[in-house]
């Protein structure tokens, strides 16, 4: 668990979710950009359903995918605008 992690997990006991929740989580919030998102979400409001932590936890995943695909994507058109200028040139 990276640290971020169990800052997130310390978090979530202290708020008085279960280990066994809190662990699964936090192991899973472990990037900089989601294991922040899920600590604020968490600070935020009072305990909640565990349910809502986890829609909320599988959001913030999920904006994580959108995001880097969107990345991936848009390096791969760079290549692609790349290869074409190039090939444009050699005629």
């Amino acid at each position: 668990m990276t640290e971020l992690g169990k800052q997130l997990y310390d978090l979530m006991i202290k708020k008085g979710y279960p280990e066994d929740f809190s662990w699964v989580v936090s192991s899973e919030m472990g990037t900089e950009f989601v294991g922040r998102r899920m600590i604020g979400y968490i600070a935020a409001n009072p305990l909640l359903p565990l349910e809502e932590v986890a829609d909320e936890m599988m959001a913030i995943l999920s904006d994580r995918e959108r995001i880097v695909s969107k990345h991936i994507a848009e390096h791969a058109q760079q290549k692609v605008n790349e290869f074409y200028r190039t090939w444009e040139g050699e005629e």
